[in-house]
């Protein structure tokens, strides 16, 4: 097979791949996409579609996340919100204890002064936002900007989108390594359907993402941390009419502990199905099913939702995160290998942040100036090199 030829070889077709191919075609870029897998097959086709600036403390992934639901809705406007199942539904963070109150206010004021929208709610106002919401509350927080998405079928539109600007994708093509230049640059992969040549090659292998790396000799610590999703049986319209979470789960999101954390997310969809999440836990790739994992979910939905205990679940499924020691995504072209471009480690945000990752990339690959400061993703931050 002769070399294919690219500017931008993207290696990955899940949510931030996706994103990335369709926003450097977008800027006239020459793109190449390869999975060894199918479209979306792998941490995408295993979250919720969460678009959330409710979840992140100040700081840059913050101002990522800001600008991220910017360009979501863009994008729903651009090629049309109904083929992304893109949904502005807002966000209910809820406090059920005086403490967990207090510190969710905290969290609020922080966040309010930089730029988030949102409006402190009283156990009374949460009644009427959420209407089958258990009573047994001190307080929340109501976050308009929140989204969500099906991030499988977004992943498939913007990668026809991407084609339409003239982007080839190729699936069940494995990348075996990758290619260096005489003064050792990344100019492209070898594939098992050929060599692909490319002035830049991107890193979205998403829970993989540290094996690419490593084809180029460089450390980036990407983990998996495995999660569990719940989904109901179908319920009539509007039974969760937002997504609802506790206020502990942004303090399970920032932690790095390996053991098991829950902290309960409810929403409904437009099938009807209520999903029900999440868990965190770094166990490697074991893909077995925990029920101690699925019971404990299921009670602490209950929890915030009592209606809940007369409905049968349907199925779970399980992900694979991945996740990077510092809570941070790795996004840039890494010094110690030019031409290799990150664009993974994003853990559980990877579908909200995707549009602002694509898009921040084709500014640094086109020599636009980005919108964001991207020292804080910089690639070459850890330490600990590959032999």
């Amino acid at each position: 097979m002769p070399v294919v030829t690219a500017d931008v070889l993207v290696i990955g077709a899940g949510m931030v791949g996706s994103a990335c191919a369709y926003h450097c075609a977008e800027a006239g870029l020459r793109v190449a996409v390869v999975d060894r897998g199918p479209v979306a097959g792998g941490t995408t086709s295993a979250g919720e579609g969460n678009i959330l600036v409710s979840d992140k403390e100040p700081g840059a992934e913050l101002e990522m996340a800001l600008l991220s639901v910017q360009l979501w809705a863009a994008l729903g406007e651009r090629v049309g919100a109904g083929r992304l199942e893109l949904e502005p539904k807002g966000g209910v963070v809820v406090a059920q204890t005086a403490e967990a109150a207090a510190g969710l206010a905290g969290l609020v004021a922080a966040q309010r002064a930089d730029g988030v929208e949102v409006t402190d709610v009283s156990a009374a106002e949460l009644a009427e936002l959420e209407p089958n919401l258990t009573r047994e509350v001190s307080a929340g927080a109501y976050y308009p900007q929140d989204m969500q998405v099906q991030p499988m079928l977004a992943a498939a539109e913007l990668l026809r989108q991407a084609r339409v600007r003239g982007a080839t994708v190729r699936t069940g093509c494995e990348v075996l390594g990758l290619r260096r230049g005489p003064d050792g640059a990344v100019i492209g992969a070898t594939t098992s359907a050929g060599e692909i040549s490319a002035r830049y090659t991107i890193n979205a292998a998403g829970t993989w993402g540290g094996e690419v790396a490593a084809m180029a000799g460089v450390n980036v610590p990407v983990l998996p941390r495995k999660g569990f999703i719940l989904v109901t049986e179908p319920l009539p319209p509007a039974v969760v009419r937002h997504k609802v979470y506790s206020a502990d789960y942004v303090a399970n999101v920032a932690s790095g502990d390996a053991g098991l954390e829950t902290s309960v997310v409810v929403e409904g969809t437009r099938a009807g199905t209520v999903l029900v999440g999440a868990s965190r836990e770094r166990v490697g790739f074991d893909r077995r099913v925990s029920v101690a994992v699925l019971q404990r979910l299921a009670a602490q939905a209950i929890g915030l939702f009592p209606f809940l205990s007369d409905v049968t679940l349907l199925r779970s499924y399980l992900g694979f995160r991945p996740y990077c020691p510092d809570h941070l995504p790795v996004i840039g072209e890494d010094p110690r290998a030019p031409g290799l471009v990150h664009a993974c480690g994003h853990e559980g945000a990877g579908i909200g942040l995707s549009a602002a990752t694509g898009h921040l990339i084709a500014q640094v690959l086109t020599g636009e100036k980005p919108d964001l400061d991207l020292a804080p993703f910089r690639p070459d931050r850890f330490t600990v090199e590959v032999a």
